[in-house]
């Protein structure tokens, strides 16, 4: 696979990539059934979910918990995330290509990320903004570290992997149709279900 981006080289290498899948274990699946179950409380009629950036699928078997009629698709880089998602019977389609390079007409009523777009090169946003809007027809969900304006931050001692800003504000901007339907933030000191200082966004297309 050709890469764009050298944030998409080290999150499909061994030593990072990798890394992180281990570091994703299935005891969040909990803490991630909570997160989304408070989400979809503002939505209605979703049959069908994409995830951009899935990795080992620890947010889709969440949300099949709650929505187990809906059918699923992922979208990941590194290939031995995709082996682990491989093993998850209800995924319909497994992508295994950047998000530069995907393309369908099969649009789905939930599209959303989840701790990806903080790691997309700040130059190729404009781009993954697009296909998000493209493959939904419905909600579009951004779960992100939020900043009101761009910064970079170290991440676990590299320079360049890591970039925090207003990502939905910034899709609102150029996407008009896309109306706010409501946000939040998760402290990662949670007493109950905690999760890694994320602030969602959940948008809905008025076509």
């Amino acid at each position: 696979m050709e890469y764009k981006t050298e944030q998409e080289k080290f999150w499909s290498s061994q030593e990072w990539g990798d890394a992180y899948i281990k570091r994703n274990t299935y005891d969040r699946v909990k803490n991630n059934t909570h997160f989304f179950s408070k989400i979809l409380e503002r939505t209605s009629n979703v049959r069908s979910v994409m995830e951009f950036g899935a990795n080992i699928g620890l947010n889709l078997i969440a949300l099949r918990q709650l929505l187990p009629d809906a059918a699923y698709h992922a979208l990941e880089i590194n290939k031995n995330a995709c082996k682990e998602l491989k093993k998850l019977d209800f995924i319909d389609h497994i992508y295994q290509q950047s998000f530069f390079d995907f393309e369908t007409k099969d649009k789905k009523d939930l599209v959303f990320t989840k701790v990806v777009l903080i790691h997309i090169n700040p130059e190729y946003l404009d781009l993954v903004y697009k296909k998000l809007y493209d493959s939904s027809n419905k909600y579009i969900l951004i779960s992100e570290y939020y900043n009101p304006t761009p910064v970079e931050i170290n991440y676990r001692g590299h320079e360049g992997k890591l970039f925090k800003r207003d990502f939905a504000g910034e899709m609102m901007d150029r996407y008009k149709d896309l109306e706010l339907i409501d946000y939040g933030f998760i402290y990662h000191r949670d007493n109950n279900f905690h999760q890694d200082d994320i602030t969602w966004f959940l948008l809905k297309k008025n076509l």
